[in-house]
């Protein structure tokens, strides 16, 4: 039974800090063919601030060690005492398949975040258009959402895009949504007929032909895309080829760059035998777990951490997640990010490990 004892008024309250609080899950349920969403609340009576469209970093206590996946909120911050994620489990899937073996109500996992751009709230607009595919309807849902409950008449345009009809998530309550919001013009499209439902709606795969059917002013939207990489390049070509302003589209992907292996540091015979390093070593200290370390030529603080045995969470490794930031005490570092650190928190003096290499000796809390 619950305590209604236990309520507590929001402005009793602190926001929930992922650094010293795990989530405990309240709430799973099923919305299409291998697709969950799994709904957290805070195990210290916390509020969850982010902005809808946000992201969090999971970590899963798999039988083989912290497992780190990264998951778009499919919440909105509207409804501030709980959040969620809605994920779909591929056919290759490691943590989405082990959340849906392992997570049931009252699970406890650690997670990090919020963090990530992608959010109507950093762009701005009069007029929206959604355009998703699959999985990547959750942080349309979650900018819907929020959208529903604080400003329901934002002229929004939203295209839905999946392989069958059954596989469409969350169409019954975008279907609501679409006769509760007088400015919502939704539409669904669908690859292939399916044996379970009848279909009369639009089919195929969207283009330069589809799109102005959907959404005829297109070109005067803040245009929203999520969805596999491919559906991605396709949609962003016929916007450029459309002649759209590509300043106001903006696309969530999490899709790792390229790894560059890193070179070992350079030695060269000497006249009497010995090596020469080209480049000296960084000395590290990380003080919270007493490790002194040396980080080589081309390494990042990650790295070195790693191979020092000093353990700092970790998920996408390229600066986008954020999972990986710790406060840098002293010293200087070069770190090239890609929107996983604000600006406030570098004044601050955080850093992203994964991608910051030093500039001098540093002093890390880790």
């Amino acid at each position: 039974m619950t305590d209604l004892g236990l309520y507590r008024h929001l402005d009793q309250m602190t926001p929930w800090n992922d650094r010293l609080q795990v989530l405990e899950v309240i709430g799973v349920s099923d919305e299409a063919p291998d697709v969950k969403t799994f709904t957290f609340r805070s195990d210290n009576q916390t509020w969850f601030r982010y902005k809808p469209g946000q992201f969090v970093t999971l970590e899963l206590p798999t039988s083989d060690g912290p497992l780190m996946r990264t998951y778009t909120l499919s919440s909105s911050p509207s409804r501030p005492f709980s959040i969620a994620v809605t994920v779909k489990a591929q056919a290759g899937s490691t943590g989405t398949r082990w959340m849906f073996d392992h997570l049931t109500p009252g699970s406890h996992v650690k997670a990090y975040g919020p963090t990530g751009d992608f959010s109507l709230h950093s762009h701005p607009a009069a007029k929206y258009l959604f355009i998703s595919a699959g999985s990547g309807v959750t942080p349309m849902m979650s900018m819907l959402r929020w959208l529903n409950d604080c400003a329901p008449w934002t002229d929004v345009g939203f295209v839905n895009c999946a392989r069958r009809p059954e596989e469409i998530i969350f169409r019954k309550e975008l279907e609501l949504l679409g006769s509760r919001m007088p400015g919502l013009s939704l539409g669904f499209m669908i690859e292939e007929r399916s044996s379970r439902e009848g279909w009369f709606g639009h089919m195929g795969r969207i283009d330069a032909i589809r799109l102005p059917l959907l959404a005829p002013d297109f070109r005067e939207r803040e245009i929203f895309c999520c969805g596999p990489d491919p559906f991605m390049r396709a949609v962003r070509g016929m916007l450029d080829s459309a002649g759209f302003d590509m300043t106001k589209y903006h696309q969530e992907s999490f899709a790792a760059p390229v790894a560059e292996e890193i070179p070992a540091p350079f030695t060269s015979p000497a006249e009497n035998g010995a090596a020469i390093v080209a480049e000296a070593a960084t000395p590290i200290r990380f003080a919270l777990s007493d490790v002194d370390a040396e980080c080589v030529a081309g390494q990042t603080v990650l790295q070195t951490a790693r191979a020092s045995g000093v353990r700092i969470p970790a998920a996408c490794e390229f600066g986008l997640c954020g999972t990986c930031k710790v406060r840098k005490v002293a010293g200087n570092v070069e770190m090239s990010h890609n929107g996983g650190i604000l600006d406030h928190e570098i004044d601050d003096g955080f850093i992203l490990a994964c991608c910051s290499k030093p500039l001098s000796a540093l002093e890390i809390e880790a």
